[in-house]
């Protein structure tokens, strides 16, 4: 039996390709299994397929994106004259297509970008987007640059593991903007970490913001790894241009109004935890007679008891990761341009697309 999400799975194993994408090419690989007897079933075979994919994640948005993209194609496409063998295999293969010239869409939004960006310029990035490396490392081809990367906690590589140790944890949070700092300087180009509190003492240095995205959503605002919104906040305050890059399978019929109406959101992220208190045991507990003297060690437990918090009231690095959102919402106001495959646009021509695109 066809199993969507292991597909999906085998697809980001190639660490050029995004969660958009890899759902595109799972439905595609869906609809070559499928044992639909007709275009509803496979319409809702593909649906389902799509919910299961969604249902794995928490955080869906992108695959949310690349879902709805695929879904919209399935059923806007012509096939009147079809039979259903001759359809899927029509589908099979335009999904394919479409998957290899989705390939080259990081190149196309990285030749638009460099056009944009003076000789001599100040960058400053958040986390690690691919596009947004392919972006800076073209322009240093050509061009003196120098990039400010965020730490862009608590990422890390998008995993939190709870058995790492605290050392552990804390480097793999850092990890993500190490990654991009790292290739950056490995290809030349004069970098430095920033801290994320540190965003505002930097922004007078910076020329412009460059950040890739999760999503460019109907509104025109951008859904990326959390911190952006604060940045684009300080860089509009600081009247400096703050610039998305996005592939446009990234482009999603999704309008939020805050930061709580994303489907990442959930009744734990920030949510206050109800503090604990010592039983009256342990409240109100002595020793029966106190045998010791001046000069005697005090006792491993009692040293213990005065000096060490209890777990119960410890606050830990993975509890802080566990609590804590991994991408916020940007809005357009807040937003110069979208740089994409599909060209440069303004938050409002985003939402002109999205019409034109999902109507046919």
């Amino acid at each position: 039996m066809f199993d969507i999400h292991q597909a999906f799975r085998r697809s980001l194993q190639n660490p050029e390709i995004a969660y958009p994408l890899a759902a595109i090419i799972a439905l595609t690989e869906l609809i070559e299994n499928s044992d639909a007897g007709t275009m509803f079933e496979l319409v809702n075979a593909i649906r389902q397929g799509a919910e299961t994919l969604k249902s794995k994640l928490e955080n869906p948005i992108g695959v949310d994106a690349g879902c709805e993209l695929f879904i919209a194609f399935v059923t806007l496409f012509h096939h009147e004259s079809l039979t259903l063998t001759d359809l899927k295999r029509e589908l099979i293969r335009q999904g394919q297509k479409y998957a290899e010239e989705a390939m080259t869409y990081r190149k196309k939004i990285a030749e638009l970008t460099v056009g944009f960006i003076k000789d001599g310029s100040v960058i400053l990035t958040h986390s690690h987007s691919r596009v947004v490396m392919q972006t800076l490392l073209l322009a240093h081809q050509h061009k003196r640059i120098s990039v400010f990367v965020t730490e862009a906690r608590p990422r890390g590589l998008g995993f939190v593991r709870i058995a790492l140790s605290l050392v552990t944890l804390i480097h793999n949070n850092l990890h993500i903007s190490l990654k991009t700092a790292e290739a950056l300087i490995a290809a030349g180009v004069p970098c430095t970490v920033v801290l994320d509190s540190a965003v505002a003492y930097v922004m007078d240095k910076v020329d412009f913001v460059l950040v890739g995205s999760e999503a460019v959503v109907e509104s025109g605002g951008l859904v990326n790894a959390v911190g952006s919104n604060q940045i684009a906040i300080i860089a509009r305050a600081a009247k400096k241009p703050f610039y998305a890059l996005a592939e446009s399978y990234k482009f999603h019929r999704l309008f939020p109004l805050s930061q709580y109406d994303l489907p990442s959101h959930n009744s734990k992220i920030l949510s206050f935890s109800s503090p604990s208190r010592p039983t009256r045991s342990a409240s109100i507990s002595r020793p029966a007679e106190d045998t010791t003297t001046a000069s005697d060690p005090p006792t491993a437990s009692a040293s213990t008891n005065d000096t060490e918090p209890t777990s119960s009231t410890s606050i830990t690095q993975q509890q802080i990761c566990k609590t804590n959102p991994h991408v916020d919402y940007t809005r357009p106001d807040l937003i110069s341009l979208v740089f994409s495959d599909v060209g440069s646009l303004t938050p409002e021509g985003v939402s002109q697309y999205l019409v034109g695109m999902f109507a046919g």
